[in-house]
């Protein structure tokens, strides 16, 4: 999962002082975004809830994670409003955008992480934490039913139930294989921190067995051979902290096998780095051509075995099996086995995540929201609404629209479904009346009105624009800032609804604003001090000084001040000393 942070302000400065003499590192460290993105309120099912009296007990509001969005919602959450618990198999919170560096030593593991009881140590009489797993999530009886993950559980005595009025999901993602034979037996893989210790120390056992004065030289170019199965920013920014490691401190100390060193990346896609502006693709693949890192386009991974991995062209359908030594698996994000049983259990079959409303509510189920990797967000369509919208702005009952009464309703329009805006300025339209115009006849034209057929006509290619949100941190982040806000104004918002005219499902107004997700930007970092990074607006920022961003950025981003100091003492140590090559 990667953390992508910019605000339009912030991308703006950064680019006029690129270049500029005398921009210094602290000038761009004031440009660093603080994160946050769009403040929405969520629509949810407690609409219909009694308003509590001031004697009635707290509403129980049951967490389920404690990565990105779980973490995100319970710092912002009122937490005196409601009685909390939280469950996680994990009792820390890790920043997963630095585990490429974990694994080769820039950053040390205990760096990244922040104790969960700590993060609420001023919320710990409002807050109650369970180490623990969830293993099934019974909706129809508001329980979910939980494992303890300290010590073992072979007579059940570690398995209890909880209950809840509104139960947040934020248990994230695991690790998609595709079914592909040998991955799970033979990869690593590069989401836990666990992952990342085990990877940095099958680096060195790798350069440790290439030493031994018995390994013939074929033996050592296969075990010296790292392959990146992936071509995504982790994957990516792996391989070129994996080749900083080995250039500025491994060769160093292993002069005798530094010429039998290899990094390949094996990708699917046509180009690495697919979800980023086409210039940084390309700039990222010539970098990686000089520093001798192979990439591998159009080949799919069909098999992996202790020595071989097998792959197969798209374009010729060939093939090729190569030798290596260590392989690490980041080829996408799969679903895990308690959310596909909850998904079965309300009828979201065939589905890789959660189908969230545009409040983040899950789809057929009172009190129960869905935030971060493990949800998406279906986006209603307007033209399964269009008849229900022509309606709702024919005031008159005149049977057609004039412009004052389009423009009565638009912004209720532009909030409810928000591709239209989006349409609009993909088209380069100024206003509405340029999207109304097009679809106008010759017996409309001077009136500047429009019947039901005309209205569906101009907004017939609206819906082209609804996309997901990515599976990033980001995303998941603003999320869970969004449901706590949503939670913290839902008695206010009852009597004081803020979001926008019904347009199906009755009269009035949503008591909050749809969640709308506002991309900040993001990074890649290559390797050798420099990185990439698309902004909004489509700038797009190359080379050191990028790098420079993004060491303030991140270094901003942490959740503590203990951890910021760690991370920012962790990148001098390396400056100064280089890398541990210790096999610890």
């Amino acid at each position: 999962m990667r953390f992508f942070f910019f605000t339009s302000r912030a991308a703006s400065r950064f680019l006029d002082g690129i270049g500029r003499p005398g921009v210094s590192t602290a000038a761009l460290l004031l440009t660093a975004a603080s994160g946050g993105g769009l403040v929405a309120y969520a629509d949810s099912a407690a609409e219909s809830a009694p308003e509590p009296s001031q004697n009635a007990p707290k509403k129980k509001v049951l967490v389920l994670g404690t990565g990105w969005a779980g973490t995100s919602f319970l710092k912002n959450l009122d937490c005196s409003q409601y009685e909390v618990k939280v469950i996680s198999p994990r009792n820390y919170f890790a920043f997963t955008p630095l585990l490429p560096s974990v694994t080769c030593g820039t950053v040390e593991p205990r760096s990244i992480i922040e104790p969960i009881r700590r993060m609420f140590e001023k919320k710990s009489k409002d807050v109650t934490f369970y180490e623990a797993e969830c293993f099934k999530i019974d909706a129809s009886k508001k329980t979910v039913h939980c494992r303890s993950a300290v010590g073992t559980n072979l007579d059940g005595n570690g398995d209890f139930m909880l209950d809840y009025d509104y139960l947040v999901v934020a248990l994230g993602a695991t690790v998609n294989t595709f079914n592909t034979p040998g991955v799970l037996e033979h990869c690593d893989f590069l989401k836990e921190v666990e992952d990342a210790q085990k990877i940095r120390r099958s680096v060195i056992d790798c350069f440790e067995k290439a030493s031994l004065p018995n390994i013939s030289e074929e033996e050592k170019r296969k075990t010296l051979h790292f392959v990146v199965i992936g071509g995504g920013p982790t994957g990516v920014e792996f391989a070129a902290e994996l080749h900083d490691f080995l250039v500025e401190d491994l060769v160093k100390l292993y002069p005798a096998i530094q010429e039998f060193v290899k990094i390949t990346i094996i990708q699917s896609g046509e180009h690495i780095l697919n979800m980023f502006d086409e210039r940084i693709a390309a700039f990222a693949e010539e970098k990686f051509q000089r520093d001798g890192i192979e990439v591998a386009t159009g080949f799919r991974v069909v098999r992996v075995s202790d020595d071989l991995i097998t792959m197969k062209s798209k374009s010729v359908g060939e093939e090729v099996s190569v030798p290596y030594g260590m392989a690490v698996w980041s080829a996408g994000i799969g679903t895990r086995p308690v959310i596909m049983d909850f998904m079965q259990q309300i009828g979201q079959t065939n589905r890789r995540a959660l189908a969230t409303n545009e409040w983040l509510r899950v789809r057929e189920c009172e009190g129960v929201y869905a935030i971060g990797d493990c949800a998406t967000v279906s986006q209603r369509k307007i033209m399964d609404d269009i008849s229900m919208v022509f309606k709702m702005a024919d005031k008159d009952n005149s049977g057609t629209l004039t412009l004052k009464e389009i423009y009565d309703v638009l912004e209720d329009i532009c909030l409810r479904y928000p591709q239209v805006e989006l349409y609009m300025k993909s088209m380069h339209m100024l206003d509405i009346a340029d999207l109304i115009k097009g679809a106008i006849g010759d017996a409309h034209k001077e009136s500047m009105v429009v019947n039901i057929e005309e209205f569906k006509k101009a907004l017939s290619h609206v819906d082209s624009q609804v996309k997901s949100a990515p599976a990033t941190a980001q995303v998941a982040s603003q999320q869970g800032n969004y449901l706590a806000e949503c939670f913290n104004k839902m008695d206010k918002c009852k009597e004081q609804p803020e979001g926008p005219l019904r347009m199906t499902g009755g009269s009035g107004r949503h008591f909050f604003r749809p969640f709308r997700y506002k991309h900040l930007g993001q990074f890649a970092p290559l390797g050798g001090e420099q990185a990439a990074a698309e902004l909004p607006g489509d700038w797009v920022s190359m080379g050191h000084s990028t790098q420079w961003l993004w060491y303030s950025v991140y270094a901003s981003k942490q959740v503590s001040w203990r951890t910021r100091v760690l991370v920012v003492s962790d990148w001098t140590r390396r400056f100064v000393f280089g890398r541990d090559s210790s096999r610890i």
